[in-house]
């Protein structure tokens, strides 16, 4: 079995920083793409940033300049910095990856089970 855990969320005031992790663990041969999304009250889930394995990275237009998402290929995690965070970002953060497990070498889209993130004074 493959599972995605997340880590880092929490409260945070407007402005302020929190970064996030998610560990892949499992029979694990290799990792393509890993992704954060995230999805507001009332609102559709939404990617937030994504990152191949090989670093190339994209972010939703709305988070640039403000996150940053990493990967650490040695560990199977991937991370992201979140800064100068506002009330709009507070949501329940997703890791998601696609996952090569070792004996099918066949992929896997894999989800975590979310992280709260909640930006306020």
């Amino acid at each position: 079995q493959v599972q995605l855990v997340e880590s880092g969320g929490g409260l945070v005031q407007p402005g302020g920083s929190l970064r996030l992790s998610c560990a892949a663990s499992g029979s694990i041969f290799s990792i393509n793409f890993m992704a954060w999304h995230r999805q507001a009250p009332g609102k559709q889930r939404e990617l937030v940033a994504a990152i191949t394995s090989g670093g190339s990275t994209n972010y939703a237009d709305s988070v640039k300049g403000r996150f940053t998402i990493s990967r650490d290929n040695a560990k199977n995690t991937v991370y992201l910095q979140m800064n100068s965070l506002k009330p709009e970002d507070t949501a329940v953060y997703y890791c998601n990856a696609e996952v090569v497990r070792e004996v099918s070498r066949w992929p896997l889209n894999k989800w975590g089970q979310g992280t709260l993130v909640t930006v306020s004074s």
